[in-house]
């Protein structure tokens, strides 16, 4: 999927990863998240890592919403004690009190992301990932989202992002990497990035 991949990301970087559908994007964070292991290179990312980048991914569906909490912070580098501590933040982020105490098999895609958004975030990472995952919840929470996101960028965590909404990305980002056939095709300013996705969805 992935083929003489060289990237560095500084610290508080927040880079948009685009191109068009199997240009490897999702095998890429799904590595530097430790999710997949490379067949060939190495990955080192500095510090704790948070992704958001499948629906549900570190949720086990026949668990309550808040044990799951406890479970996907952990797996995401929490101690108990930070989640106690922010356990009814992640939640009233999430906008799930009610439902907090149901399977998470009865919750909806967008409540899924919510909470997985919430646990991810609410300690801010050194490093986030985030594939186009956003796009699933409701407009107001996508807000939300981002305005989280623009927070934990002025706190220096070094954020990537895959979207297709290449306004999102023109907002959001400062550098692009345009990815083509499992190569980088180009990585520069994001608005150069986002004309090379153009020429290309143009042919």
């Amino acid at each position: 999927a992935l083929r003489g991949i060289d990237l560095k990301i500084k610290r508080g970087e927040v880079v948009g990863l685009i191109g068009p559908n199997g240009s490897g994007k999702s095998s890429l964070l799904k590595i530097v998240a430790g999710i997949t292991y490379p067949t060939a290179g190495r990955v080192e990312a500095a510090g704790r890592v948070g992704t958001l980048i499948e629906i549900g991914a570190g949720f086990h569906p026949e668990m309550t919403g808040r044990e799951n909490v406890y479970l996907n912070g952990s797996i995401l580098g929490l101690s108990r004690r930070q989640i106690d501590q922010h356990f009814e933040e992640i939640v009233g982020f999430a906008e799930l009190e009610q439902f907090i105490d149901l399977p998470v098999k009865k919750y909806s895609s967008g409540m899924y992301v919510r909470l997985g958004f919430s646990v991810a975030t609410i300690v801010p990472p050194d490093v986030l990932l985030v594939d186009e995952i956003l796009s699933v919840g409701d407009l107001a929470f996508q807000r939300k989202s981002i305005a989280r996101m623009r927070e934990l960028k002025r706190g220096d965590t070094t954020i990537v992002f895959v979207s297709h909404n290449m306004d999102a990305v023109r907002h959001f980002c400062t550098r692009g990497v345009f990815l083509l056939d499992g190569r980088v095709a180009f990585d520069g300013p994001v608005d150069e990035a986002i004309e090379h996705y153009y020429q290309h969805t143009d042919h």
